[in-house]
């Protein structure tokens, strides 16, 4: 008799059902994390990522097609600055980290750079895990880790990330490293481009703030005795191209207010199997499927659609159409969104706005009869 299936093993089944069969899993990263902490209301994005489901080919299936992601030559570009950059065991790298995060030290002449290499995602973080407690064991030398990986747990499902580098400091510390395309101008980037790096970087340092704190708990000599749980530093360090050359030039970046959001935002995520079970039986998001069969999957999902999703989501445009059809004031934006209160669609505001529905002791009724009335007075004045 086979044995009897554990919740973790029937969890991952029912997401692989969810795939559809055969389709290998999408692996979630810390860009697709970002975004998703982002939007934390999002069941939908919330169960397609946790699946695994490829929601570039998705959305094409259900015929709006996403521009979102780099083009190949921005990648291209990406890969060649990384290399020139780790290029000589680090060393420009290490210099930079030097001197943005850390001119007490000692400066790096000499370097570890351990081989991360292993078996699939689970052996490549523990073998990370191990290189960052001897690293952090082993004080007064600086380590490069070139890309590591991290797990993290999102709504019950672990995650697994690969940051461009981190780098352990004589004093046993970890510094985040992240390493992007580009440029800053005059020593300054669009600022756009850096949030969301900094957003970026700051799922890395909760990683890796996990992996402080196991090592932190793991017993140091007598079973009673505890090593000190390493510091993992909230400055990163964001490199990219001085000006229009292919240098690399450097920024320490404070990104304490980004992880606080982070944390605090995965922490309200609905819990992927919860997700799951409120589904049909048989529910597939397989791009395979017939468009109405997929359409009628995708639905069953609750989304929330906010502007900002074009720029994070590859469902963006579908999602957007289905709003603007429904007439969800969401589309309008979440300030507008917030403002607006128990009014949830451009027809309750315009019905609210004119006198014919909502109750004048709302004051978010009340700020739309006054507005209506003054673009009244307004268009009154300019025809006479």
């Amino acid at each position: 008799m086979p044995p009897p299936r554990t919740r973790g093993t029937a969890l991952r089944h029912r997401l692989a059902e969810l795939r559809g069969p055969d389709v290998p899993a999408k692996a979630l990263d810390a860009r697709a994390l970002a975004a998703l902490a982002a939007n934390p209301g999002c069941a939908r994005r919330a169960i397609l990522d946790g699946a695994g489901v490829n929601k570039a080919a998705l959305a094409s299936a259900l015929g709006s097609p996403s521009a979102f992601g780099q083009s190949q030559f921005a990648l291209t570009r990406g890969n060649a600055f990384e290399a020139r950059v780790k290029a000589d065991g680090g060393a420009e790298l290490l210099r930079l980290v030097h001197e943005k995060l850390d001119r007490a030290a000692e400066p790096p002449a000499e370097a570890r750079v351990p081989d991360l290499t292993a078996t699939g995602p689970q052996g490549r973080t523990a073998r990370t895990a191990l290189e960052l407690r001897e690293a952090t064991a082993h004080p007064g030398a600086w380590t490069l880790l070139d890309h590591p990986m991290l797990a993290l747990d999102v709504a019950g499902s672990p995650a697994f990330l690969e940051p461009d580098a981190v780098v352990v400091h004589p004093d046993g510390s970890w510094t985040v490293v992240e390493i992007k395309s580009f440029p800053l101008l005059d020593g300054s980037a669009d600022p756009a481009k850096v949030g969301a790096a900094a957003r970026q970087a700051a799922v890395y340092v909760l990683a890796l703030e996990e992996v402080a704190a196991r090592l932190g708990a793991e017993p140091e000599g007598g079973a009673q005795d505890r090593a000190a749980a390493p510091r993992v530093r909230h400055r990163i360090l964001l490199v990219c191209p001085r000006d229009f050359s292919n240098l690399p030039a450097a920024s320490a970046v404070d990104i304490r207010k980004q992880r606080a959001v982070t944390a605090r935002q995965l922490t309200r995520l609905t819990r992927i199997e919860d997700i799951a079970e409120t589904l049909p039986e048989g529910t597939c998001f397989s791009p395979e499927l017939p468009a109405d069969e997929l359409t009628a999957a995708v639905e069953s999902v609750p989304a929330t659609y906010a502007p900002e999703c074009l720029s994070a989501c590859e469902l963006a445009f579908h999602c957007r159409t289905r709003s603007r059809e429904t007439g969800a004031v969401t589309s309008l934006g979440r300030p507008v969104r917030a403002e607006l209160g128990g009014l949830t669609t451009v027809e309750d505001v315009l019905a609210a706005a004119s006198g014919e529905a909502g109750d004048p002791g709302d004051p978010a009724v009340a700020a739309l009869r006054r507005a209506a009335a003054l673009r009244a007075e307004a268009l009154e004045a300019a025809c006479r």
